[in-house]
């Protein structure tokens, strides 16, 4: 694994919620599962972890007395915590709240919603990457996500920066702007957003000739055969309903990767 990872503890004593997390989190950070609050405190002693996930409702030892352990340890205390819980209560995230944690995801979480919690902790200045910063050996294909949610955009750029570029747009009406600058090989747009939706959007990508079968995708929460049939009658090629699956979303963008390979249009 690579050193330059963010390392994150995921604290649970239910063993398939660690193993969710762990499948989840694993080709974008370095994942250290662990049973129990007392694993955590010996592994601690090891070396430091960029964040902690906690769950809440464990036995000896619940997320609550180790949250306040960690924040009254000047060793521990500058770690985000955030609790998984599979309690939404308001009483649990005012508390948690009140012991310092960052956040909390409810059980059972998706990968966004993982991923966006996650990078809104490790990225506090919640500016949106506009691509993927590492070096590489060879030219990875472009992607240009737009959608008005900042947590979706940050989602999305954990879930595919391995292997591709990926561009983030918040404001639809700057497409045209962004297209001046970059050629991207795939589209992902937001299907509902204020002011220009991304029906209105395919149109504008459709318009260049380099653009003409370059592969759209929507994302929605209106998963409907009305809704694909629109976006297809528009010139889209599929959609992924939200929230976001990171195993569906990976492997559509790379089937429409691989087929605009294959068709000879990426130059």
């Amino acid at each position: 694994m690579s050193s330059t990872r963010k390392k994150i503890m995921l604290v649970d004593d239910d063993g398939s919620s660690r193993q969710q997390g762990r499948a989840i989190l694993k080709d974008s950070y370095e994942v250290f599962p662990l049973p129990s609050a007392h694993k955590l405190f010996e592994v601690l002693e090891v070396f430091l972890p960029d964040l902690i996930l906690l769950d809440i409702q464990m036995p000896v030892v619940d997320g609550f007395e180790t949250i306040k352990r960690l924040k009254t340890n000047k060793r521990y205390a500058h770690i985000p915590v955030i609790f998984l819980t599979g309690s939404s209560d308001k009483e649990s995230v005012l508390k948690g709240g009140s012991y310092g944690a960052a956040g909390y995801v409810t059980k059972p979480f998706t990968a966004s919603e993982l991923f966006s919690h996650i990078e809104r902790c490790l990225n506090p200045s919640s500016e949106i990457p506009l691509h993927a910063d590492e070096e590489t050996s060879y030219e990875k294909p472009v992607i240009l996500a737009v959608d008005d949610a900042p947590d979706i955009l940050r989602a999305v750029h954990v879930m595919l920066k391995d292997k591709y570029k990926v561009h983030t747009l918040p404001k639809p009406e700057k497409l045209q702007e962004m297209l001046q600058k970059m050629k991207p090989d795939l589209f992902l747009l937001d299907y509902q957003m204020p002011g220009m939706s991304g029906f209105e959007l395919i149109p504008i990508i459709r318009e260049y000739p380099e653009h003409k079968d370059t592969p759209i995708v929507f994302l929605t929460s209106a998963g409907t055969m009305d809704t694909l049939n629109a976006a297809i009658d528009l010139g889209a090629n599929d959609f992924i309903v939200k929230p976001v699956d990171m195993d569906v979303l990976r492997e559509k963008v790379a089937r429409h990767i691989l087929k605009r390979g294959s068709d000879g249009n990426r130059s």
